[in-house]
């Protein structure tokens, strides 16, 4: 396994306990990423830690300070944070369990793949693994990540386990707060009747390699063209609003156009023969 692990310790269920390590389950490596450059002399800029009154210092001199009034900080350094550690820096104790639906989509957040470390402890793993399959139920615990005690989610996935981060209730905003000035609209039937239709028209499985970064396209478009000379620029047309007379209009063409458009799947194609394997002659 190529990729390094964002987190080594310890699986915990009841007695049974098992070593684990947690690795990324999504990656950023194909987003499009600029550096700062100076126009005048084409070099790059380098972030560099600055005191404003001594000058650039060494990152590795520095501590962390907490302001507790204007101008006025705290100091910490490694040791008084190794005084504060938790037992979730290296276990994850699964404290309860409960069903998936139960978990309000907004507090689920990163993935992790949950893979135990080989040797003994790879059997204990796959008690905990069976059990919670069996039970069809989703763990929680926690542990701490990235300095901060973060609750865990965990499931079943195939031979292992799927860990996301469960976002802190002070983390998520009350959809109240937005959606209570919303006007209270009764909607047309025939118009909501014209829009199922279209729905279903438009149903279909899902496939995440159906989604692209359009921005990023364009992006790595104009880097192309620029890096031949050209210009490079995409112009994006703006959607123009729904005009509320023609809505009913609009609905009805957009049905037609739905029924027209739509696709039958198309026939999976059988796999090719392999061609029989030709004698080697002697040279």
């Amino acid at each position: 396994m190529a990729a390094r692990p964002t987190w080594q310790g310890h699986l915990k269920l009841s007695l049974v306990t098992c070593p684990v390590a947690l690795y990324t389950a999504t990656t950023s490596t194909n987003d499009v990423r600029f550096h700062l450059i100076n126009p005048d002399t084409n070099n790059r800029i380098r972030m560099v830690p600055t005191d404003p009154d001594t000058g650039p210092v060494e990152r590795s001199d520095l501590v962390r300070g907490y302001e507790v009034s204007k101008d006025e900080y705290v100091l910490f350094d490694d040791a008084d944070f190794d005084k504060v550690k938790l037992e979730s820096t290296k276990t994850i104790s699964i404290d309860k369990f409960v069903d998936d639906t139960e978990i309000d989509r907004l507090y689920w957040d990163d993935p992790f793949f949950v893979v135990p470390e080989k040797g003994a402890g790879v059997e204990a793993f796959a008690v905990i693994r069976d059990a919670m399959k069996k039970q069809g139920k989703v763990a929680l615990g926690c542990l701490v990540l990235r300095g901060k005690e973060r609750q865990l989610a965990l499931e079943v996935r195939g031979k292992g386990l799927i860990a996301y981060t469960l976002r802190a209730h002070d983390e998520v905003r009350d959809s109240d707060d937005y959606f209570d000035d919303i006007p209270t609209v009764k909607a047309d039937l025939d118009m909501v009747e014209i829009a199922a239709r279209i729905i279903g028209q438009k149903e279909a499985d899902f496939d995440p390699s159906d989604f692209k970064d359009g921005y990023d396209d364009a992006l790595r478009a104009m880097i192309k063209a620029k890096s031949k000379g050209g210009k490079g620029v995409v112009d994006v047309a703006e959607p123009d609003d729904t005009n509320v007379i023609d809505l009913m209009a609009a609905l009805r063409n957009s049905l037609k156009g739905s029924a027209t458009g739509a696709k039958k799947p198309a026939a999976k194609k059988a796999p090719a023969k392999k061609a029989p394997a030709k004698k080697k002659t002697a040279a």
